[in-house]
């Protein structure tokens, strides 16, 4: 059960975190304002996959609640890290941001201490 938490919060954080890069770089900037902040309150509402990334991360929420409640959290949250891998790769590869040596080799670095958690 441990595990099945775990994958259903990094997924979750995943598909938020992309999602919600991808509709926001598609927006543009709005002004950091009580109007812009409207503006962009309407425009969470009328773009489906802001929405979704809302409903994913919930989702996120609520398994890390339930993982908590049944592993420590010395494992719980950096275990949740493995977020930064998934992401990094799909930033690269989805939304086609360059990405260089010194983040793939921080990227390594913290797959290495997840897969060290999983032992």
């Amino acid at each position: 059960m441990i595990w099945f938490l775990l994958a259903v919060m990094v997924t979750g954080t995943v598909v938020g975190d992309v999602l919600q890069s991808h509709e926001m770089k598609r927006t543009g900037a709005h002004q950091p304002n009580a109007r812009g902040l409207v503006a962009l309150v309407q425009h969470i509402g009328t773009r489906g996959p802001l929405v979704l990334a809302i409903a994913a991360m919930a989702i996120s929420f609520f398994a890390f609640m339930a993982l908590l409640q049944r592993a420590p959290m010395s494992f719980a949250v950096p275990a949740s890290a493995a977020t930064f891998v998934v992401e990094t790769i799909l930033a690269r590869f989805f939304l086609g941001e360059m990405v260089g040596r010194r983040r793939w080799a921080g990227t390594l670095l913290v797959a290495a201490g997840v897969l060290l958690l999983a032992r």
